[in-house]
């Protein structure tokens, strides 16, 4: 038995010292979970191989002597050298597999076969160096030991790969890099034990277990550091491929040196230009697969951002580059149907943006149900759309009133229903963008709700609209607005109760200005709110000089939409009410059908708000827009207006009265309110309201709008000298006599207005105005 140097007891504690390093990478990878942990088990895995590879060679050697006899301490040292080997490639291994290292197993086949190609270079260079002629160890050249070629082919790939991971890992790289050093370290450290059992060499085999030692202390102490979290970078392609040309220029000066020099080229020369060669080849064929997959991803990513940049991400419509592209590639006869939605700005004023969307997106699926194969739906933004279509302009035109069907259908949004219109334009030749945006516009001046075709005259009538709403800007203060009152006559004596005041507008250049002109421009332009407001101002002066001198009627002014939706509008009410002293109950605001469309809940709010002022609500247009008997018991309105088209309506078979008229008049009346039939024209149609039961009239037959003078000098015509007559006394009525109503007390301070038939005991055929008088408050107004 051989007796052991102290160099070699050196060496073998050394190693021993090892051992705890590879518990702490043990331990380390039984706590973490996925990839970090199959890493830090494979180095430890890796570790233990090479340490009792080690120890096993060191021990065997310090007592058997093989390291005396070369054919056994050749064989010992391919032993030995096998087995570090092993446990270097799981280090290797464990050390590609760290999170961070590497994207994922192609990124990491990347990085090996790049390490490769550094290592074959560093080989071949060290080949060089090593061998004849140039023999730069000289005597020392180990070439009567083949056993060390593995280990020092790993030596070179653990150089390799940590100089790839230097360039290419994720950062913070530092960690990653330290750990591949330290694999390194180990390798080298199998190297030089393998040359020293070889050469029984004492020096070598103490290097050796502090180069081992010191390699596995720094793998733990790396793997340590590097549980931190990583910052993912982009591809490795993404930061160029400069490391595989210096290897190339290296292997290609070594040979050229070796060439001159006059060597040879041995199985070791050939082995590392080929595993160069074989390397750059495989390296290639993966960057140009990942090349073909990067085009790949690039022509889907630029195809799917394309359609995204011509699709509007809301309604998964086309937006306006979709429709122009669109345009563009039509072919044939085509049309255009642009298309707004009117009111809805009111929806996101009241409802929220969020409600807004869901309606929009209902629009733009209501319009995709509705297309034929080949037509393109577009929003063009807001609430702006627009339809191309294959067909000639009569046929744009159908489908355009299809779709205003449509569209004006209830939208069920967050639990309520939500009305709107539509107006859309119809083009069908020239520029078909600007044409069908002038015809929609020109739709929307006509008073929204319906279809236009375009024609070359739009362009003028659009001209004027943008001059009246320049010079509607100073209307106010040049003096140029005015109101014309028109009367409210009790029926059947044609007495004027009351007026309404009616704008009107007179300009130097453009004279008189219709109302159904000039509104719509005041409500688009803003400009509304305030010529509202001087509206309500002087109707109520007016009205206070009327009573001053004694007259006793009431007056009713036109409330806008926009004025309703303004959060202090019954404050202001009521500060002009105060300011002239006008009673509230003398003042009537009406409001349209078209407001009751936007939302049922925030306008029974608004309303609400302004009757607590005193004043009386009315209902305008009833019958030509869109309530229903639900709303109509929910607003809480004084007086029901009954449209001028359902005034105009041919007579029923079965009597003299309209059927609609007597209908609504029944029906306002059974709800505690006052009728008033508007659009009155004719006789007949006097008639007509008057069987139906009808106290209040209003329209042309009566009057139209005068000034305040005019209506004041009637008033004064028409003030009786005495007292009113009695009533006539009671009558049995005839079968066939019409229907009335009759204000029936239900008990103190409580009245209500009912319709009765002729067949009724209560009966009363009566003459004169039926009580209406002056209408004074909510008790001749039908509110008891």
């Amino acid at each position: 038995m051989h007796s052991p140097s102290g160099m070699d007891l050196a060496g073998l504690v050394g190693l021993l010292v090892a051992v705890p390093a590879v518990a702490y990478l043990a331990r380390s990878g039984h706590r973490h979970t996925g990839a970090a942990r199959r890493a830090h088990l494979l180095l430890a895995a890796g570790g233990a191989l090479v340490t009792a590879a080690a120890l096993a060679g060191l021990v065997t050697a310090l007592i058997t002597g093989h390291h005396h006899s070369p054919g056994h301490a050749q064989a010992l040292a391919t032993a030995v050298a096998t087995g570090t080997a092993i446990g270097v490639v799981a280090l290797l291994a464990g050390t590609v597999a760290l999170p961070g290292a590497a994207r994922g197993p192609a990124a990491a086949l990347r990085h090996v076969l790049d390490g490769l190609v550094i290592a074959a270079a560093i080989w071949f260079v060290g080949w060089v160096l090593v061998s004849r002629p140039t023999r730069i160890l000289g005597d020392a050249t180990p070439y009567r030991c083949p056993a060390i070629l593995v280990p020092a082919v790993l030596v070179v790939l653990s150089l390799g790969l940590t100089a790839v991971l230097a360039l290419h890992a994720h950062r913070p790289r530092r960690h990653t890099v330290r750990v591949s050093a330290g694999v390194g370290l180990v390798a080298v450290a199998a190297n030089v034990l393998a040359v020293g059992i070889c050469r029984g060499n004492d020096g070598f085999t103490l290097a050796s277990g502090l180069l081992l030692t010191a390699g596995l202390a720094v793998v733990a102490w790396a793997v340590r550091a590097a549980d931190r979290p990583v910052q993912v970078t982009g591809d490795v392609l993404e930061r160029g491929g400069a490391y595989a040309v210096f290897p190339m220029l290296a292997l290609l000066s070594a040979l050229g040196h070796h060439l001159a020099m006059g060597g040879t080229l041995d199985a070791a020369g050939y082995f590392g230009a080929a595993v160069v060669g074989l390397a750059l080849v495989a390296r290639q064929y993966l960057a140009l697969d990942d090349v073909r997959r990067y085009t790949l991803r690039l022509r889907q990513s630029e195809a799917h951002f394309r359609e995204l940049a011509h699709t509007d991400p809301l309604t998964g419509l086309a937006n306006r580059r979709g429709l122009q592209r669109a345009l563009r590639s039509s072919t044939g006869a085509a049309a255009l149907i642009g298309i707004d939605m009117d009111g809805f700005k009111t929806v996101n004023d009241m409802r929220g943006h969020d409600v807004g969307d869901a309606v929009l997106a209902e629009v733009g699926a209501r319009l995709r149900r509705n297309l034929l194969s080949g037509d393109v739906a577009a929003r063009l933004g807001g609430d702006e759309f627009a339809v191309l279509m294959r067909g000639d302009a009569d046929e744009a035109v159908l489908t355009a009133h299809r779709l205003l069907a449509v569209l004006g259908e209830p939208y069920e949004v967050d639990g309520g229903s939500i009305f709107l219109s539509a107006s859309l334009g119809v083009a069908a030749t020239g520029e078909l963008l600007h044409d069908a945006d002038l015809a929609l516009r020109y739709a929307k001046q006509r008073g929204k709700n319906r279809v236009e075709r375009y024609q070359a005259g739009y362009d003028e009538v659009l001209r004027r609209r943008g001059t009246l709403t320049g010079e509607l800007r100073h209307a106010i203060d040049r003096g140029q607005l005015s109101l014309v009152f028109q009367p409210v006559v009790a029926l059947p004596s044609m007495r004027p109760v009351g007026a309404e005041a009616l704008l009107r507008w007179t300009h130097p250049d453009l004279g008189r200005v219709p109302p159904v002109e000039f509104i719509p421009v005041a409500e688009e332009s803003g400009l509304i709110n305030r010529i509202g407001a001087w509206v309500l101002e002087q109707a109520c002066k007016q009205l206070a000089e009327w009573r001053a001198k004694g007259h006793d009627v009431w007056l009713s002014v036109n409330l806008s939409p926009k004025e309703l939706h303004n959060s202090d509008y019954a404050a202001q009410v009521a500060d002009v009410l105060a300011e002239y002293g006008v009673p509230p109950q003398r003042l009537v605001l009406e409001v349209t059908e078209h407001a009751v469309a936007t939302d049922m809940e925030e306008l029974v709010r608004r309303l609400a708000e302004l009757r607590k002022t005193g004043v009386r609500i009315a209902l305008d247009d009833f019958g030509a827009g869109y309530s229903s008997l639900g709303q109509l018991r929910t607003l809480p309105v004084d007086i029901l207006k009954i449209d001028h088209a359902l005034v105009a309506e041919p007579e029923s078979r079965t009597g003299t009265a309209a059927p609609l008229v007597d209908v609504v008049v029944r029906l306002g009346h059974r709800l505690g309110l006052e009728v008033l039939a508007e659009g009155i024209g004719t006789k007949d149609q006097r008639k007509i309201v008057e069987e139906a039961g009808c106290r209040l009239g209003q329209g042309s037959l009566f009057g139209w709008g005068v000034p305040a003078e005019h209506f004041e000098s009637r008033l004064r015509t028409l003030r009786p000298a005495g007292p009113r007559p009695l009533p006539a006394p009671r009558a049995t009525p005839p079968n066939d006599a019409p229907a009335r109503s009759q204000v029936v007390r239900l008990g103190p301070g409580m009245r209500q207005v009912r319709a009765l038939l002729p067949s009724d005991p209560d009966f009363v055929t009566t003459r004169g105005d039926q009580n209406v008088g002056s209408v004074d408050s909510g008790r001749e107004m039908g509110q008891g």
